[in-house]
């Protein structure tokens, strides 16, 4: 049976990687058109995206992405940023937004 949850019970979930890496807590949902675009994820204390983007505020994960929703959100490995200074640049800009 399909659960469905709301947006609010969502906020403050933590984010692994279906890889099993601890990738930050949702902070925010980006919605176009009625529809889930993307998931704001914050850095947390020994997240993954604490290391790979250092001071950034956090990073929008595609919707597309999520694998699952339940207890926590797991997203694709894909998901994780990469070290490349360029990139990562980029990734701050998007996430100040």
């Amino acid at each position: 049976m399909l659960k469905l949850k709301r947006i609010s019970e969502i906020f403050g979930m933590k984010v692994f990687t279906n890889a099993g890496d601890f990738f930050g807590s949702v902070e925010d949902a980006e919605i176009i058109n009625n529809r889930i675009y993307g998931w704001k994820i914050k850095p947390t204390k020994d997240s993954y995206l604490t290391k790979a983007i250092g001071g950034a505020k956090g990073v929008i994960v595609p919707h597309k992405l999520v694998d699952a929703v339940g207890d926590i959100m797991i997203i694709s490995k894909t998901a994780i940023p990469s070290s490349s200074p360029e990139e990562m640049e980029a990734l701050k800009e998007i996430a100040e937004e």
